[in-house]
């Protein structure tokens, strides 16, 4: 059963009548017609890290047609029963708990997994997806490290898996509009992108270390993650400000924005990279900065900039996250919604595209459910009918690394010089150290 039905979804274009759009049989919703055994071939998925942003994405996928969530995993036991339960409602089948995320990785007939858990297990979890012949959807950042970005890659080929990251705003319409439209030089020549994210995030205070609670399998949360004491301010949003499991916020929000800033400008790999910060607002725990300012230089006589602003919310250019991308004869703005404006030099809006959804990229869980899916149907299609990825795994590494080069240079305190060819930091030997990082015993990853 597991290996035919995998050869119909490698072989099987299922783009027939009965399932294009206004072709669903009379009678029947999406959902229902979904859900009818032998109606399609469903692509079968599990979950791994369903609080918060991973709840969001199960849901996500659960209404997707040709969809089901076989598995839910994750290491806290309350999250992972919230989950189970809103996913039976959605796609009236009850999926799984695999508290342990390989043990669903030995079922024949699930086909991917969604990785939905923190920065430190992203390439990790991916990889050994990879081996055990599954496809992959790895939200944002790919990687805790650079060597991990690359270690993606080799998977990729060595299995021929799928690899979709989730930097969604790839499967955005109007997103797309506007990067065609720079491409086809509605500003001229782009040679400067700024981005941007504000929020105003609380102090997390000093941690106790305290007994991890019951309803937690701590030793699996920190999984390839040197071992550290269980502390009370680091579960379950706070792990991003600590550089043993997190990456900052350039990861966890400036990934996104430096990605389109890339896409627009048309650049792979930095020549230099620079960072100015720290921890400026509170006096805590907190270890990566909540204040940066990441500049990248490139071959192509162009830049990049990212500024985060983690506890002082007020907006650039009216929103606040962004990209702006300055031009020889104008400008385009990209805000954090389905939309753009395009100025000429004077700063004159000369067209402004809207998106009647509303948008608020300061939710942590579902900012755009609806305009996700789109990526998540993209996916599918790179499965089903090997359409080309919007966010494949190399343009993954090349726009995570971005910014993991900014942390690196913000952790030496200096500018670095990058080879154009691979993104490889050139004759600093120190700063390479923080290429890839130190693992658990027994936790390294490998292809």
């Amino acid at each position: 059963m597991g290996n035919s039905r995998r050869r119909f979804i490698k072989k099987t274009v299922l783009g027939t009548a009965a399932l294009s759009v206004g072709g669903i049989l009379p009678g029947f919703s999406a959902k229902s017609y979904a859900g009818i055994i032998g109606a399609n071939e469903r692509i079968r998925v599990g979950v791994m890290g369903v609080n918060s942003r991973g709840l969001a994405v199960s849901k996500n996928f659960a209404v997707q047609e040709g969809c089901e969530v076989l598995y839910v995993s994750d290491v806290d036991s309350r999250a992972a029963d919230t989950c189970i339960a809103a996913i039976e409602k959605l796609q009236s089948r009850r999926p799984r708990p695999a508290p342990d995320f390989r043990k669903s990785l030995e079922d024949k007939d699930m086909d991917a997994l969604i990785v939905t858990a923190p920065d430190h297990w992203h390439a990790p979890a991916a990889l050994m997806a990879c081996k055990a012949g599954k496809h992959v959807y790895l939200e944002k950042p790919c990687s805790h490290n650079p060597r991990e970005g690359e270690l993606l890659i080799a998977a990729r080929e060595k299995y021929n898996r799928v690899l979709q990251m989730g930097n969604q705003r790839r499967s955005w319409p109007k997103v797309m509009e506007a990067i065609a439209a720079l491409h086809s030089g509605v500003i001229g020549r782009p040679y400067f992108a700024k981005t941007w994210y504000s929020n105003n995030r609380p102090s997390i205070g000093k941690g106790k270390i305290v007994p991890v609670p019951a309803w937690l399998n701590y030793d699996l949360w920190q999984g390839p993650a040197p071992r550290t004491p269980y502390r009370d301010n680091i579960l379950h949003y706070n792990w991003h400000w600590f550089w043993n499991w997190g990456t900052g916020e350039a990861l966890n929000n400036g990934t996104h924005m430096v990605d389109l800033a890339r896409w627009g400008l048309q650049v792979d790999y930095p020549i230099k990279v620079s960072s100015s910060g720290g921890r400026y607002r509170y006096d805590d725990d907190w270890e990566t900065p909540d204040t940066q300012v990441i500049n990248l230089e490139f071959e192509n006589n162009c830049m990049i900039s990212w500024e985060g602003r983690s506890c002082n919310a007020h907006p650039v250019e009216g929103s606040p996250v962004g990209v702006l991308f300055y031009g020889d004869t104008g400008s385009l703005l990209i805000e954090g919604g389905n939309a753009y404006k395009i100025f000429d030099l004077s700063g004159k809006i000369v067209k402004s595209v809207k998106h009647e959804d509303l948008i608020d990229p300061r939710n942590l869980s579902s900012p755009a459910q609806e305009l996700d899916a789109l990526h998540i149907r993209n996916f599918f299609d790179g499965i089903r009918k090997g359409t080309p990825l919007r966010s494949d795994i190399i343009g993954g590494h090349q726009s995570t690394l971005l910014v993991q080069l900014g942390n690196i240079a913000q952790r030496m305190g200096r500018t670095l010089q990058i080879h154009p060819k691979d993104g490889h930091i050139l004759n600093d030997h120190e700063a390479t150290l923080l290429w890839s990082r130190e693992y658990e015993p027994g936790w390294e990853p490998r292809v």
